[in-house]
């Protein structure tokens, strides 16, 4: 299991808590060390049947000084998952990534359903 997150974020601390202490194993990786790539968000999208939106770091302070909202709305899914692939501050976190399932932010209910792998 893959587990992209941000280490300063909150949200990020709160779901690899979760993790720990329900015994998942997993492989950090730092997202703005590694940011995910064009290839894995496109797959990340189509294998968790994830909208486009909820892949996208509305409050991040990136997200504002883009103007992504004005932007957003007029750009291709293509554009979008290549924007997002430049820069992974842009993206939502923290991402969970497993064979049956892509989670993106940390939902306790959502988690609560993850198998063991």
């Amino acid at each position: 299991m893959l587990f992209v997150c941000y280490p300063k974020c909150s949200t990020c601390q709160k779901a690899k808590k979760w993790l720990v202490d329900n015994s998942f194993e997993f492989e950090e990786r730092n997202i703005v060390e590694e940011h995910p790539t064009f290839e894995e968000l496109k797959a990340w999208k189509e294998r968790g049947n994830v909208p486009l939106k909820k892949m996208i770091n509305t409050s991040g302070m990136l997200y504002r000084q883009m103007q992504l909202k004005e932007k957003l709305p007029t750009m291709q899914e293509e554009e979008v998952l290549q924007l997002l692939s430049t820069n992974g501050m842009l993206v939502k976190r923290p991402i969970l990534v497993s064979e049956d399932i892509v989670l993106f932010g940390f939902r306790e209910k959502e988690y609560a359903c993850i198998k063991k792998d």
